[in-house]
């Protein structure tokens, strides 16, 4: 990579977006102008990136022929705001809040489907999907070749910070505030989080579903490439500040070979592997890491055909902006 690109953040001061833009120097983008966008009430604050403090700007009146390419980290209505803007511009997008549909902006890991990409020119939008579609279907796409799934079951334990860094400060506040014998009320969650587990992240629809376990849904789907697959998600917020912790049920068309599954996840790039009688926690293994940690991989009690995994990833570094940032190292690598 010898050129450099014109990047927009948006949604910089973020938890997500901060944690771009320190990938972004970590494996060494080739940056030329970065843009550093964020909302009226953020604008003005700097951030480090290289050894110097950058200013952010509002988002709003931000000219995209500015840029090549530009990363939403920040809530979906943002990427409604600005998405026709960013394609009038000629600039291609990576969005992280799911906004769009998959006929505007494929779901991607390059890991998982990058093939989809084919053929394609830009300018491109891309999806970059939940965290927790992210981290099972590298796990799954490691499998492929032993283990054809008929249906998955996925109990997603979110941490905080799946609210942003709101989240992180209400669960801190609640802390304290119990830990010093004071009552509070409730400001971001709808009852009391700390020391607590709440049965939904987000409003259930009419049929008792959230619009994150939909979206989890969609976008495994959309990765495998399987329309048809059944896939059900329950989303849990648990008293944590950063991490996925995910129980994962695998229902396979043929009998597990454990064996096999085992090797397979221990050969696989970008995760890592448990020994039996061990399990990775996202406080001792996850947080601050790029892999996806795998452990209590075991075979079904009553079916051969069922397999059960426990996989834990940080979900702001790995399953949120490190996937945007390869995504958008797959762009300037053969599309821009």
């Amino acid at each position: 990579m010898t050129s450099t690109f014109a990047i927009a953040i948006v949604g910089a001061t973020g938890s997500v977006g901060e944690s771009l833009l320190q990938i972004l120097e970590d494996r060494g983008f080739p940056v030329g102008d970065l843009h550093l966008l964020a909302s009226n009430e953020s604008a003005g604050r700097t951030l480090p990136y290289k050894g110097r403090n950058l200013r952010v700007r509002a988002v709003e009146g931000f000219d995209f022929k500015a840029v090549q390419l530009a990363f939403f980290a920040a809530d979906q209505s943002v990427t409604l705001a600005h998405a026709d803007a960013v394609r009038k511009a000629g600039c291609s997008l990576i969005d992280l809040s799911g906004a769009l549909s998959a006929e505007q902006a494929p779901r991607v890991v390059p890991e998982v489907n990058a093939a989809i990409l084919e053929g394609r020119t830009a300018p491109l939008a891309l999806t970059s999907p939940s965290s927790v579609a992210v981290a099972v279907t590298l796990v799954l796409a490691a499998l492929r070749d032993q283990v054809q799934v008929d249906r998955l079951v996925i109990n997603a334990a979110l941490a905080v910070s799946s609210r942003g860094r709101e989240g992180v400060s209400e669960l801190a506040r609640q802390t304290a505030e119990l830990l010093n014998g004071r009552s509070f009320e409730p400001r971001l969650f709808d009852r009391q989080m700390a020391f607590n587990v709440l049965a939904q992240v987000d409003e259930p629809d009419a049929d008792g579903h959230g619009l994150l376990e939909r979206r989890i849904n969609q976008d495994i789907k959309a990765l495998l490439d399987n329309a048809s697959l059944s896939v059900a998600v329950s989303c849990h917020q648990v008293p944590v500040f950063f991490g996925d912790s995910l129980s994962v049920t695998v229902q396979a068309s043929t009998p597990v070979e454990v064996n096999q599954v085992i090797a397979a996840l221990d050969a696989a790039s970008g995760i890592e592997l448990v020994e039996a009688g061990d399990y990775p926690t996202v406080i001792g293994d996850a947080v601050g890491q790029d892999e996806i940690y795998v452990g209590r991989v075991r075979r079904g009690l009553d079916d051969p055909c069922e397999l059960t995994l426990w996989i834990v990833s940080d979900n702001v570094r790995k399953g949120a902006a490190l996937n945007a940032v390869q995504l958008g190292e797959l762009l300037i690598k053969h599309y821009l």
